[in-house]
């Protein structure tokens, strides 16, 4: 699903063409962080337009969609980034032409134990341990 989001908006940018995004707001990242009364504005689900100058920053890198927009009335400046997987629909007009119902892999907690700290945890291997160290 990722590398067909990844064409499609590829195709959207080859033929110049604006359009939207709909993403869930927990895969998605401010920068500069947005003042907190916008950022709780936003729903789980937030659409995003991207024409004009959004478009124009808008690039796909690495597997991630990026964007500059202006937030608020003040149109407070901030990057936004996103893994390609966290979009759930693209938009062009008012027609939805991707649907996505993967989710993100959530990064994984990188667990490494020694095999000894391993067997040391099972309080019945420490018994074995300490009879055979007799």
């Amino acid at each position: 699903m990722q590398e067909h989001i990844d064409k499609t908006i590829t195709y959207l940018f080859s033929k110049d063409q604006d359009f939207a995004i709909a993403c869930k707001v927990k895969h998605v990242t401010f920068n500069p962080p947005l003042p907190d009364d916008i950022f709780k504005s936003f729903h789980d689900t937030v659409l995003f337009v991207l024409n004009g100058y959004t478009y124009e920053s808008a690039k796909l890198e690495g597997g991630y969609f990026t964007f500059e927009a202006g937030f608020g009335s003040e149109n407070f400046g901030s990057t936004v980034t996103m893994p390609l997987l966290a979009i759930k629909q693209v938009i062009v007009g008012e027609h939805p032409i991707v649907l996505n119902l993967a989710q993100p892999a959530s990064p994984k907690k990188q667990v490494t134990k020694s095999s000894m700290e391993a067997l040391l945890n099972n309080p019945e291997n420490q018994k074995l341990l300490k009879k055979k160290k007799r």
